[in-house]
């Protein structure tokens, strides 16, 4: 499985590690991404995946249904 959040679709960015010398080489940025189990009240079963923080504190203010019709993704398939 690719390291994007499910719900968001945030990923990994291209950036420069920076040295003291100002030597610059290519690393990337990696999301801070959680597995998290979600209850989820209209289907009445525990939905799991992979989140991005962000994305974790944003699903308690709007709850997983909004999130996930935002996303286009279908519950039933996790």
């Amino acid at each position: 499985m690719s390291r994007k959040c499910q719900l968001t679709g945030k990923k990994a960015n291209n950036a420069y590690a920076v040295s003291h010398s100002h030597r610059r080489t290519k690393r990337l940025q990696e999301a801070n991404l959680q597995w998290k189990r979600i209850w989820w009240p209209q289907g009445n079963r525990w939905v799991r995946l992979r989140l991005s923080t962000k994305a974790i504190k944003t699903l308690e203010h709007k709850g997983l249904e909004a999130m996930a019709k935002e996303a286009g993704i279908n519950l039933n398939k996790f």
